[in-house]
């Protein structure tokens, strides 16, 4: 029997073209919004053709490795809020379409607390397209080149007070067209944590597209948090709410079960989960293993900020 490799399948295979495009014609990050059959474009996404982000800088982060397919990244997701199977998502969440109302709010130990629409969030600074690699705890990789800029930009805009140490974060949530927290097995909304320096590193990402286009719904549309230092659930999607706070917030996974899952969740070979080792991942799409590097494989620009911890007591 012949078997298709990601790469091998035609787009047609995958997705009809005009399927696919209708469904991620995205402006600003937003999703296509419908009135009376007709697109709303947004102003500062109206000059990127199809919907795609123009004009897009080159980032000196990305890794050179190999991105894998957008097949791959698009239909085998963590998002618990749209099911708990890797391909669950990429069907329940189509009928997530967040609207031109969007807003996400920066708030807390901050001097110019403020809710930002989706077009003043992506005129803030100019898009970068960034390849990074990933790490699930679950021990597979995965390479993307996602569309956004350092989560700093934003932060700074807020300017953070003497008495912000962390940084807290909260996906969207609604019951109406999400599973219960009973169906997930873990409490909505979904919440995140770092410390305020993890969050100032130019490596942490404010995400709004991949491969040049939008996010679509089962990777975080419209907005979402990209860290790859660390392993892919600190990574929060459908961002609404960032608030700096001066205590360690709490973190989804974490809470519902602290000895899996630690707030740093940094990428560490030496460190296994207690189901399974961490020493070794399997990229997406490939049958070898490889050996996982410690912080994802950015060590050097990050292991500064980890300098005097114990990283197995602070896993």
């Amino acid at each position: 029997m012949l078997i298709k490799k990601p790469e091998d399948l035609r787009y047609s295979e995958i997705t009809p073209r005009p399927v696919y495009l209708n469904r991620r014609r995205f402006l600003a990050g937003l999703p296509v919004a419908l009135a009376g059959g007709r697109e709303l474009l947004s102003p500062i996404r109206a000059r990127a053709a199809g919907g795609r982000f123009a004009n897009l800088v080159k980032s000196p982060f990305s890794t050179t490795e190999k991105p894998n397919s957008l097949n791959d990244v698009t239909h085998y997701n963590n998002f618990y809020e749209f099911g708990t199977g890797k391909d669950q998502p990429a069907k329940l969440a189509q009928k997530f379409k967040p609207g031109p109302d969007w807003r996400v709010s920066v708030e807390g130990a901050v001097a110019k607390p403020r809710k930002f629409a989706l077009d003043e969030l992506v005129a803030l600074a100019p898009m970068e397209e960034r390849i990074y690699r990933h790490r699930c705890v679950e021990a597979w990789s995965i390479v993307v080149p996602w569309v956004g800029y350092s989560l700093s930009v934003l932060l700074k805009q807020a300017q953070p007070t003497a008495k912000a140490q962390y940084v807290a974060f909260e996906s969207y949530y609604s019951s109406s067209m999400m599973l219960s927290s009973e169906q997930a097995g873990i409490e909505f909304p979904y919440v995140e944590g770092l410390r305020l320096d993890e969050a100032m590193h130019p490596l942490a990402m404010l995400t709004f597209g991949m491969y040049g286009d939008s996010l679509p719904p089962q990777d975080g549309a419209p907005v979402r948090l990209t860290v790859p230092w660390k392993y892919g659930f600190k990574s929060i999607k459908s961002l609404v709410k960032i608030k700096l706070v001066e205590k360690q917030p709490a973190s989804t996974w974490n809470l519902t079960n602290s000895r899996e899952y630690g707030f740093y969740s940094n990428v560490n070979p030496q460190v296994d989960h207690p189901r399974w080792s961490q020493a070794s991942e399997r990229r997406l799409g490939e049958f070898f293993k490889r050996p996982t590097q410690m912080f994802n494989g950015y060590g050097n620009d990050v292991a500064s900020l980890y300098n005097g911890m114990d990283l197995k007591k602070n896993y």
